[in-house]
């Protein structure tokens, strides 16, 4: 019998929607701006995929250690699973201090591996308490997760999990990162590299960590691709364009003579700047201003995510408005020399299916250059 610690940040990705980047200690802005939970969604639905995957063999049994309520109980209970011993009762507010008192329960309890869901800050928390004796995995729920501990989805996490206990695959050692949030929400990059840790290893499943790519090679590339899409743009008057995150696209604004968040959702019509940071909210209200729009997004290096990574204010309802033929997808050749599969988790598994139907995205990659790069699942 397996025994696995199992642990929710109930917190976790609630500031994606709102535009905040993040939740570490902004919990109470992000519901004041009318964000909702969803960790205990994203949990329920690797739960659900373990459930049915471990209904497919019978002979593998799974004894659950967890933290009481919406921690991780109750989840569990949702999804069916028994036995289950509640290792940790929380706070009537959980903070940190149960997140790492709950792991320390795991370790003295003797558990085979730490599953959790949660982002960067969460993986940050439990590794400085199990370092690389304990095998920990994420289920992807926050705002940012750049480390490798990450499954690519919930249920690729499932499956992951799976043929770990099955003895089907071994562990790696990986980087756990995370963004200073404050410095973030400022519109600077400020990664960090806080540790190693032991992850089951699926390299078709498991999120690569994210990777920066400079030079002057890139900054010259980042030029030539700004100058297709100012032609595209200025080709389209009247058109609302949504530029994505990151230094790729931040560079067409530039070539436009225009001030576009490094880090945010802006919005473009007519070359000037119709919305800048953009919430969710925010940008379903552009999108009820113009008939017609556009979305340029840059895959993050190594991971190749264009939705769920940092992005999140692009829901799902969002990108329906849009539409996925009308999204633009810019990136440097270094860029795919090291992202050689373009990947999606908007957290709606419909418009996951329909982006990965379309098989291969044209990604421009500089002056009336393009290349077919596959979206796969």
């Amino acid at each position: 019998m397996a025994r696995i610690g199992f642990l929710i940040n109930p917190i976790a990705g609630m500031g994606g929607r709102v535009g905040l980047k993040g939740t570490d200690g902004v919990a109470a802005e992000a519901a004041a701006l009318g964000a909702e939970p969803i960790a205990n969604a994203r949990a329920l639905e690797m739960l659900y995929a373990l459930k049915q995957l471990l209904d497919g063999l019978p002979t593998l049994a799974i004894e659950w250690l967890t933290v009481d309520g919406e921690m991780g109980g109750d989840a569990l209970r949702a999804a069916g699973f028994a036995p289950i011993e509640v290792a940790h009762k929380p706070s009537i507010h959980p903070s940190v201090i149960d997140t790492r008192t709950a792991i320390e329960k795991f370790l003295a309890a003797g558990v085979d591996v730490v599953l959790f869901c949660g982002g960067d800050g969460t993986a940050r928390d439990i590794c400085g308490v199990t370092g690389e004796t304990t095998p920990v995995l994420g289920i992807p729920a926050g705002v940012k997760m750049y480390s490798g501990v990450f499954g690519i989805t919930p249920v690729h996490t499932a499956k992951i999990l799976m043929r770990y206990l099955a003895k089907e695959i071994g562990l790696t050692r990986v980087e756990i990162v995370d963004l200073d949030e404050d410095r973030y929400r400022r519109d600077e990059w400020a990664v960090r590299l806080y540790m190693s840790a032991q992850t089951p290893f699926e390299p078709a499943y498991v999120q690569a960590a994210k990777a920066l790519i400079i030079g002057q090679d890139e900054d010259a590339a980042k030029c030539d691709i700004a100058a297709q899409l100012c032609e595209e743009m200025e080709g389209r008057p009247g058109t609302l364009f949504f530029l994505g995150s990151g230094s790729t696209v931040q560079a067409i604004a530039t070539a436009l003579h225009l001030h576009k968040t490094l880090l945010g959702i802006d919005g473009v019509a007519d070359g000037k700047i119709v919305g800048s940071d953009l919430a969710e909210r925010q940008i379903l209200d552009l999108l009820d201003r113009y008939s017609e729009s556009k979305l340029v997004l840059s895959p993050i290096g190594a991971q190749g995510f264009l939705l769920g990574r940092g992005n999140q204010q692009l829901s799902p309802a969002a990108i329906g408005r849009i539409g996925v033929d009308n999204i633009i997808v810019v990136a440097t050749p270094a860029k795919l020399a090291r992202t050689p599969v373009l990947r999606v988790d908007s957290g709606d598994a419909e418009l996951d299916r329909i982006m990965i139907s379309c098989k291969f995205f044209e990604v421009i990659i500089g002056y009336r250059r393009r290349r077919l790069v596959p979206v796969v699942a």
